[in-house]
């Protein structure tokens, strides 16, 4: 039976009520994959925010806390203020350090998923191997055409999931997937020929033998980055080391990221360790411990300037830097010539690294800046790099040899498609959009992959900020994504291509102005375009975040296209009618009261005026 509609006059199919409050609060299966930061707040704001959803999070480590728990080398600790570096939710006033190791931030990660019962849905050493998008059932589960990568043609059943434990592998399926994985977790080998060939003992920074005596050893380690900066002044001082550091490229070590709140608070900033009576003072003292916390997380959104070419404050942080770089290395020209860089601080990831510098000093260090050419046993074979100063025509290599240990500080693999496959539409890869270049919009998900979403996915990280602040809003984003998939009973969601080409180009164009293009060797940048960071300072994405632009999604309703798309309206009731608060609106947490006759005189008018 068909009627018609009085607007258009196109006949419709008879409609009925849906028997459901306007709620709908219909049973979604949420997947996450990654149990690091972005992970654990996944696992506490669903199920806080959400009803109905049946939630499991997989990790493949043995523990919680992602690049925290894969990483346990010497002297690893928090590069920036620890109390910028831990939920917004959770202040943790205990910190052993403003500079908490990394221990300390891994342990805190799992306290807080206990506390706040994260630890409910996530399954250690459960490691996902294979995903796909069945389109006739709209749901991560599998199907694609045998066409396709027949290598993987075992795989297609369901989510795959291996139990490290129990070597079995389990079956899953969902009707949204969230990547979790994080940037620093899929170790980056460096390609020298002849590394399988080494010797003796053979370690990345990333999994390290936490067992493995290094007195009196011979040791190489490879790479300048921000680990081998805290690995090289903790191993030089083992008895009897020997230390040999290649390091081919030049990088920026700047002061402790703290040291001007440290200073603002009238606190000595080479005193980074908190005694137990500062412990119990913010403790005791919350609004004291609140004021302290503003101080280094205001500090780090206020130094944006520093990341644009020819600013004032980035012309002054590079003369700062330059200096006391030099003032320190000053009996060793050699190092000032090959380890402070052309490029400006920013382009790469900035490093405060204290006693690095120091320690390349040391009689027991010896710094090589020519390129690594071969490894064969226990000899190291480097060339002249092409800006070296002993670039010479004659006798171009020189071996390096007896090495017992090899450190490989050489990093992750970042802004890539996970290391298991992941199908999206017509059965094709994410590395398929993803080369060579990922592509997302917001950094949240990208086009063709139905009900995909993403956490720290590619331009994610910040320069100078609250790193986790974002990844917090993310969350708070992915939630109203999976809210309105619930409530408005659509059967996927994705964004735009269009959307998706735009950000592109709106990352690329931005980031054409900032210090990060500049000729540097970054794990923020593919080429020359920028993957690993967010095209703007913190607070610009907190903005961005803060509000889903739902226009620039595309959207499957489970009605079909013939269906009425606003029969989520349900049977006329509210939940709140039969099993909560029938006059919750007047309730004053949620009346919003005018600021009166001048609202510009009102401090939160000030501070936040889109709010009225």
């Amino acid at each position: 039976m068909a009627e018609t509609n009085g607007v258009n006059g196109a006949a419709r199919e008879t409609f009925t009520i849906k028997q459901e409050p306007v709620e709908n609060l219909r049973p979604l299966r949420v997947v996450v994959i990654g149990a690091g930061f972005s992970g654990i707040g996944a696992a506490i704001r669903i199920p806080e925010r959400l009803r109905n959803v049946d939630l499991t999070v997989y990790e493949k480590n043995e523990g919680v806390g992602g690049v925290w728990w894969l990483n346990k080398y010497p002297g690893i600790a928090c590069d920036i203020p620890s109390h910028s570096y831990q939920f917004s939710f959770a202040p943790n006033p205990k910190w052993s350090n403003l500079y908490a190791p990394g221990k300390e931030i891994q342990a805190y990660l799992e306290d807080v998923a206990k506390r706040f019962g994260a630890d409910r849905f996530i399954k250690l050493r459960h490691e996902v191997k294979h995903c796909a998008w069945d389109e006739e059932r709209k749901l991560w589960y599998a199907a694609f055409s045998t066409s396709y990568y027949t290598q993987y043609l075992t795989l297609l059943r369901k989510i795959q999931v291996e139990n490290l434990s129990t070597g079995e592998t389990i079956d899953d399926e969902a009707n949204i997937l969230v990547t979790a994985r994080g940037q620093l977790n899929e170790i980056k080998w460096p390609d020298i020929p002849g590394l399988d060939t080494f010797s003796g003992k053979k370690m990345h920074s990333g999994a390290w033998d936490t067992t493995y005596d290094f007195r009196n050893k011979k040791i190489a380690i490879v790479g300048n980055g921000s680990s081998a900066i805290q690995i090289i002044p903790s191993l030089q001082k083992v008895e009897g080391a020997s230390i040999t550091c290649f390091m081919r490229s030049p990088t920026w070590i700047s002061g402790g990221f703290g040291e001007p709140g440290m200073v603002e608070l009238g606190l000595d900033p080479k005193k980074t360790e908190f005694t137990p009576e500062e412990h119990q003072s913010f403790i005791s003292d919350p609004a004291a411990f609140l004021a302290f916390r503003k101080v280094f997380e205001s500090g780090g959104n206020l130094i944006h300037d520093s990341t644009l070419r020819g600013t004032e404050m980035q012309s002054a942080i590079e003369s700062l830097f330059r200096t006391s770089m030099a003032s320190v290395l000053t009996t060793r020209p050699d190092l000032i010539e090959n380890l402070i860089p052309k490029f400006p601080p920013g382009c790469r990831r900035l490093t405060p690294g204290p006693g690095f510098l120091e320690a390349l000093l040391e009689p027991n260090v010896r710094v090589v800046h020519d390129r690594i050419t071969s490894i064969s046993g226990s000899t190291i074979t480097t060339a002249p790099s092409s800006n070296s100063p002993s670039d010479t025509d004659t006798n171009p290599l020189t071996t390096h040899d007896n090495f017992n240990v090899l450190v490989l500080a050489t990093g992750f693999s970042t802004s890539t498609a996970p290391p298991f496959p992941i199908l999206g539409r017509s059965s094709l890869p994410l590395t398929t959009y993803w080369t060579p270049l990922p592509t997302s919009y917001l950094s949240l998900a990208t086009a063709h992959f139905p009900n995909l979403l993403m956490l720290f996915g590619p331009n994610s990280a910040i320069g100078f900020g609250s790193l986790t602040k974002i990844l917090e809003s993310e969350i708070d984003y992915i939630t109203a994504i999976i809210r309105k998939l619930q409530k408005e009973d659509y059967a996927s969601i994705e964004p735009k291509p269009e959307r998706v080409a735009d950000f592109q180009a709106y990352v690329k164009a931005y980031f054409a102005g900032t210090v990060y293009t500049e000729d540097c060797r970054s794990w923020y940048k593919r080429g020359e375009d920028i993957v690993g960071l967010w095209p703007g300072s913190t607070l610009h994405a907190l903005e961005a975040l803060r509000s889903p632009r739902w226009e620039d999604w595309v959207y499957e309703s489970r009605e079909g296209e013939r269906g009425n798309a606003l029969r989520w309206l349900g049977n006329g009731w509210s939940t709140t009618q039969t099993e909560g608060d029938a006059s919750w609106y007047i309730n004053p947490e949620e009346v919003e009261v005018p600021c009166g006759e001048r609202p510009e005189e009102n401090p939160r008018y000030k501070a936040r005026p889109w709010s009225y």
